[in-house]
C-alpha cells in the first residue's frame, strides 16, 4: 500500500493541460471529446491526478495538490476604510479646482489681512470637506452592509468529501483538485468536477448558463460535467452523487467568470459632463481673472500715476483670485450629492436598492438594456399556464381565478401530480413562514405540476402519504426510452379495495400514442376518436410553437394484480388503452408587468435586448411575447455571435434584439462592444484578454480586427459619437461579468444570487421589470433636477462674475468679495439644491429619448434662460452700482475713505481731491485726507463737528462735507 500511495503522490497532470479540459459549460460534446481523447476518460484522469476514487486523496496529498492547482478561493480585496474612501472622493475635478482656489485664497488672505484673511480660503475648504465626508460616508456604509451579507451566507456552507477513506465535512475553500466530493439533492456544487458514480443525477445550471432545464449527469454519459455555483436537483435512486474535482478557484467555470468582474469602473455620463463643465468654467474664470488683472495693473499708471505699485499689484491679484472663486460653482458638488442621496432613499421605496450612488442618474440616460430572460423577464419557475382537458382549453395563469373541475377530474389531475413525482416542493421555510414562492428541489417540470395541484386545493404531502405505500405500491422513475414516469397504486377510496391504478405522465406524443380514451369534463372515460386525436395533436403543436413544454397526464385502472402484464414489478405496465386525462403546457412564464414595462422602456427610446442561454426557438417565442423581438429585429445564437468580427457585429447591433444560446462571456462581449468600456488599449492588454497563457496561435497585429470585442483605437473610430449607455439586468452567477461591465448593473433582490447582487449597481428588490422602468424615471428626474440646479447656479455665477469684473475695471473695489460669494454659492445654493434637486419623477419623463454621452449638459433652452436672466439681473445691479440714487435716495455717491479703512485699516493720511473725488498725493493744496472724517481717539465727534464716517446715515458726514465745499 505504501508503494501505491507513493505512486499516487507522484502523479499529477500539468495545470495548463487540466485547465483546457472545459472550454465552456454549454459545449458538452467538445468537453466530452477532450476528456476522452486527451485524458482517456474519467478513470484515467483520476489515476493521472493520483486520486483513489474509493479512498479519496490522502491527507499527505492535500497540500501538494493545493500548491500545484491552487486554492478553491479568491483573495478578497481588502475593504477600503473610511479614510481611504474619504481621500478617494477628492478625485472629483471640481473639488480639486476648489482646493487650489482655497489654498491660493488662504495664502494671499493671510498675507494681506492676518486677522481675517483666513476666512475665505477656510470657507472653501469646509465646503470641500463636507462633500467628501458625505460621499465617503455613503460608500462606507454600503460596503459594510454588503460585506456582512456575504460573510453570513458563506460561514454556514460546508462540503462533504472523502479523504483517506473517511467522510468529512470541510469548508469549500479547503477543496483541492483530485478531491472526491459527495453531493445530495439541493446541494450547491462547490467546485468543477466530473461525476463518476450516481444514477438519475440532474443539475440545474441556470445560474451559470441561463438555461432553466435540469440537465442529466451520468457517469460516462454525454455530459458528466458539474460546475461550481450550480445546483444538484436530483440524485435519482442514488443516495448521493460522487464527483471528482477538476477545477477550483479561478480555474473553475465560476472562477473564469469572476476574473471578468475585475473590470475598471469608468466615469458615468454625468460625471464626464460635470468634469467638462468644471474645466470650461475654470477656463472662463481664469480668462476673466487674467483680463481683470491686466486692466487693474494698467490702471496703476493710467489712473493713479504709478504710485504704490507693489500694493496695487497685490490688490489686483487678490481681485483676480476672487473672480476665479466667483466663477467656480462651489455649491455644485454638494448639490449633486444631496440630490443623489435624497433620490436614493426615495428609490428604495420604489424597490430600487442603490449600491452605487452615481447609478441613479446614469440609469436615466440608458440607451440599451440587455436583459437576462430567466428570472428577469420570466418568473424563473416552471409553471403550468394552460391545459386541454375534456376537449376544452383552460388557462391557469391567473392564480386568483383558476377554473373549477368536477371531483373526478380533480382526482385524476391532483393525484397524478402529487404521487407520480421525484421532486420535493417546499411551500414554507424552516420557521413555518410562507415562502414568496414555492421552492422546488428536483425536476422543475414536476414541481410545476405539484404547484398546480396545490393551487387546485390538493394537499400534496398528505395525498402522497395516504395514497402511496412504498411497501406495497410501485414507483417507476422516468424512462428516457418510453419518455414517461409512472406509479402503480392500490386504490384506497373509502377504505375499500378498489383494485389498482396506474398513473403516467411524460412527453405528450408518447403518452397520447398509448391512449384509447380521454376524460371528459364530468370525469367519465370517452373513446378517443381520430377527430379528437387530431385535435389533441394540433393542441400539442400550437403549445410547442409558443415555447410551451407539453406534458400528458393519463391513467389506467386494473381490477386486480392478475390483470397486470408480466414484469410489472420492475417495469411500468405497458398498455395501449390508457385514458388521457389532460395535456398541460408548462413554461417559465413572463412576469405580469413585463409587456407594459418593455413597451414603456421602448417608448422612452431605450433599446431592450434579450440575452439568454435558451435555444433560439424558445428565446424568439419569449421575446415576441414580451415585445422585445419586433418586425425587422435580428435574433442570433451564441456560436455565430462570438465568431463575428467587430466590424460585422457593428452592422447588425442596431437590429440585434435576441442573443440565444449565449455563454457568460457572450453577454460580456456584447456589453463591452456597446459601451466601449474595458476594451484593451494596447498589445499587452489585448494578449492578456485573449491569449494570457499563450496556448492560442494569436498575434496582436494579425488578429486584433477579427476577434470580439475589438480594441480601443478601432472602437473609437467605429463610434465617433461615443458608445451606448448600457444597463444590464440579471439574477444568476452567469450574469455577474456583464453586470460589472455595464454602465449600470441591475440584479434581482429575491431570486438573484449573492454573486450577481455584489456585481450590480442597483438591486431590484421585488424582481419586477417595471421597477427597472421606475429606475429609468428616477434617473431622468435626478439628471433633470441637477440641470435645473446648474441653470440656477450658473445664472447667479455669471452675474456675480460680470459685476465683479466690471466693478473692478470701473475703479470700484469688488462689489462681492470671496466670502460673500461663498455665502451665495454654499448657503443660498444649498437651499436651491434641496428645492430643485428633490423633485419627484413623472411618467412624462418617459416620453423623451435619453441624452447621448456626447450631449451637452447645457441645452439651448438652458443657455437662453441663463442669458436672459443674467442680462436682467446684471442691468439692475449695474444701475445700483453706478447710479444708486435713482432707485434709493440718500445713498452716498462715493466714499473712498470708508472703503479704504474698512478694507485695510491703514494710515488715514491718504488724500483725495474734493473736486474730482480722485486720489491725489499727500500735501496737495485743497486736498482732504481720510483722517478728516474719522473720530479722533476718545472723541464722539469728527473734525469740524461732523460725525465720523459710517456714524451717520450712509456715512453722511463725508457727502455733506463735499456738498458744503
Amino acid at each position: 500500500s505504501n508503494s501505491i500511495e507513493t505512486k499516487l503522490l507522484d502523479s499529477s497532470v500539468p495545470p495548463d493541460k487540466l485547465y483546457s479540459l472545459i472550454s465552456s459549460a454549454q459545449e458538452h460534446e467538445e468537453n466530452k471529446s477532450r476528456l476522452e481523447l486527451d485524458f482517456g476518460g474519467t478513470l484515467s484522469l483520476a489515476m493521472a491526478l493520483g486520486t483513489d476514487l474509493i479512498m479519496g486523496l490522502s491527507r499527505n496529498q492535500i497540500e501538494e495538490k493545493r500548491k500545484i492547482y491552487g486554492r478553491n478561493a479568491f483573495p478578497e480585496p481588502p475593504m477600503k476604510g473610511f479614510f481611504r474612501l474619504f481621500l478617494d472622493s477628492f478625485g472629483d475635478a471640481i473639488l480639486r479646482v476648489l482646493i487650489v482656489a482655497a489654498i491660493v485664497s488662504l495664502i494671499i488672505g493671510l498675507i494681506e489681512e492676518p486677522n481675517k484673511g483666513w476666512i475665505e480660503g477656510t470657507a472653501i475648504l469646509i465646503a470641500v470637506f463636507i462633500v467628501a465626508f458625505v460621499t465617503a460616508g455613503n460608500d462606507y456604509s454600503k460596503e459594510l452592509q454588503f460585506r456582512a451579507l456575504e460573510k453570513s451566507s458563506e460561514e454556514t456552507y460546508r462540503a462533504t468529501v472523502i479523504r483517506s477513506a473517511d467522510m468529512i465535512q470541510v469548508h469549500p475553500e479547503e477543496l483541492v483538485v483530485g478531491d472526491v466530493v459527495l453531493l445530495k439533492a439541493g446541494d450547491l456544487i462547490p467546485a468543477d468536477g466530473i461525476i463518476f458514480e450516481g444514477e438519475g443525477v440532474k443539475s440545474n445550471e441556470s445560474g451559470l448558463t441561463g438555461e432553466p432545464d435540469d440537465l442529466i449527469k451520468e457517469p460516462g454519459g454525454p455530459n458528466p460535467f458539474l460546475f461550481s455555483s450550480c445546483l444538484i436537483t436530483e440524485v435519482g435512486n442514488s443516495s448521493d452523487a460522487k464527483v471528482l474535482v477538476t477545477g477550483v478557484g479561478e480555474h473553475s467555470q465560476w472562477g473564469k467568470i469572476k476574473k471578468n468582474l475585475v473590470s475598471q469602473s469608468g466615469e458615468t455620463p454625468l460625471q464626464v459632463k460635470l468634469d467638462r463643465m468644471a474645466s470650461l468654467i475654470g477656463y472662463v474664470g481664469v480668462g476673466f481673472a487674467v483680463a481683470t488683472f491686466i486692466v487693474l495693473v494698467a490702471m496703476i499708471w493710467l489712473r493713479h500715476g504709478g504710485e504704490d505699485i507693489i500694493q496695487s499689484v497685490v490688490d489686483a491679484f487678490i481681485i483676480g483670485v476672487t473672480i476665479i472663486v466667483v466663477a467656480i460653482p462651489e455649491g455644485l458638488p454638494l448639490a449633486v450629492t444631496i440630490s443623489l442621496a435624497y433620490s436614493t432613499r426615495r428609490m428604495y421605496r420604489d424597490q430600487n436598492l442603490i449600491r452605487v450612488l452615481a447609478a441613479c442618474e446614469t440609469m436615466g440616460n440608458a440607451t440599451n438594456i440587455c436583459s437576462d430572460k430567466t428570472g428577469t423577464l420570466t418568473m424563473n419557475q416552471m409553471t403550468v399556464v394552460e391545459g386541454f382537458i375534456g376537449g376544452e382549453k383552460f388557462s391557469f395563469v391567473d392564480k386568483n381565478n383558476l377554473p373549477s373541475f368536477s371531483p373526478k377530474v380533480l382526482e385524476f389531475l391532483t393525484q397524478n401530480s402529487a404521487i407520480n413525482r421525484s421532486c420535493d416542493v417546499h411551500f414554507k421555510n424552516e420557521k413555518g413562514e410562507k415562502l414568496h414562492r414555492p421552492k422546488v428541489i428536483g425536476s422543475a417540470t414536476e414541481g410545476a405540476l405539484v404547484i398546480l395541484a396545490s393551487d387546485l386545493g390538493c394537499n400534496v404531502l398528505t395525498t402522497k402519504k395516504v395514497l402511496f405505500d412504498p411497501n406495497v405500491d410501485r414507483k417507476y422513475p422516468f424512462n428516457s426510452m418510453k419518455k414517461r414516469s409512472s406509479v402503480l397504486i392500490t386504490k384506497k377510496n373509502h377504505g375499500s379495495d378498489g383494485g389498482l391504478r396506474l398513473y403516467s405522465k411524460g412527453a405528450s406524443e408518447a403518452i397520447l400514442a398509448d391512449c384509447a380514451f380521454y376524460t371528459d369534463l364530468d370525469g367519465k372515460a370517452k373513446t378517443l376518436t381520430n377527430e379528437t386525436r387530431i385535435q389533441l395533436n394540433e393542441t400539442i403543436v400550437k403549445m410547442a410553437d409558443r415555447a410551451l413544454r407539453t406534458i400528458c397526464l393519463a391513467h389506467k385502472d386494473y381490477g386486480s394484480v392478475d390483470e397486470l402484464p408480466e414484469g410489472w414489478e420492475v417495469q411500468a405496465p405497458a398498455s395501449k388503452d390508457m385514458v388521457c386525462d389532460a395535456i398541460v403546457g408548462i413554461m417559465d412564464p413572463l412576469r405580469p408587468d413585463v409587456k407594459e414595462a418593455v413597451s414603456l422602456a421602448q417608448n422612452a427610446g431605450v433599446m431592450v435586448r434579450m440575452v439568454t442561454g435558451d435555444n433560439i426557438h424558445t428565446a424568439k417565442a419569449i421575446a415576441k411575447q414580451c415585445g422585445i423581438l419586433r418586425e425587422g429585429g435580428v435574433a442570433l445564437e451564441g456560436p455565430e455571435f462570438r465568431n463575428m468580427t467587430p466590424a460585422q457585429l457593428d452592422k447588425i447591433l442596431p437590429k440585434l434584439q435576441v442573443l440565444a444560446r449565449s455563454s457568460p462571456n457572450d453577454k460580456f462581449l456584447l456589453v463591452t462592444r456597446l459601451n466601449g468600456r474595458n476594451l484593451p488599449k494596447n498589445e499587452r492588454e489585448w494578449l492578456e484578454m485573449h491569449n494570457k497563457d499563450g496556448s492560442h496561435d494569436l498575434a496582436y497585429l494579425k488578429d486584433r480586427e477579427k476577434i470580439l470585442p475589438g480594441y480601443e483605437e478601432e472602437w473609437k473610430k467605429a463610434n465617433p459619437l461615443g458608445g451606448e449607455v448600457v444597463g444590464v439586468t440579471g439574477d444568476g452567477t452567469n450574469d455577474a461579468p456583464a453586470l460589472k461591465a455595464a454602465d449600470v448593473g441591475l440584479s434581482m433582490g429575491i431570486t438573484g444570487t449573492k454573486v450577481a447582487q455584489n456585481a450590480s449597481d442597483i438591486v431590484i428588490l421585488d424582481d419586477r421589470f417595471s421597477s427597472i422602468v421606475k429606475a429609468i424615471m428616477w434617473g431622468r428626474a435626478v439628471y433633470d433636477n441637477i440641470r435645473k440646479f446648474l441653470q440656477f447656479q450658473l445664472t447667479v455665477n455669471v452675474v456675480a462674475l460680470s459685476i465683479v469684473f466690471i466693478g473692478s475695471v470701473a475703479g470700484f473695489d469688488p462689489p462681492l468679495n470671496a466670502v460673500m460669494m461663498l455665502w451665495v454659492n454654499l448657503i443660498m445654493d444649498t437651499m436651491g439644491a434641496l428645492a430643485l434637486g428633490t423633485e419627484s419623477p413623472t411618467i412624462e419623463l418617459l416620453n423623451r429619448r435619453p441624452f447621448s454621452r456626447q450631449a451637452s449638459l447645457l441645452s439651448y433652452k438652458m443657455i437662453r434662460n441663463i442669458s436672459v436672466m443674467s442680462l436682467f439681473q446684471l442691468s439692475l445691479l449695474l444701475w445700483l452700482l453706478f447710479d444708486p440714487q435713482v432707485l434709493f435716495s440718500g445713498v452716498r455717491e462715493n466714499n473712498p475713505c470708508l472703503r479704504y479703512v474698512e478694507k485695510g485699516g491703514k494710515s488715514l493720511n491718504l488724500a483725495w481731491s474734493p473736486v474730482t473725488g480722485e486720489r491725489v498725493p499727500e500735501g496737495t493744496a485743497g486736498a482732504v485726507t481720510c483722517s478728516t472724517f474719522f473720530e479722533a481717539e476718545g472723541s464722539d465727534t469728527g473734525i469740524d463737528g461732523y460725525p465720523g464716517c459710517g456714524d451717520g446715515d450712509n456715512g453722511g458726514g463725508f457727502d455733506e462735507y463735499y456738498a458744503r465745499l
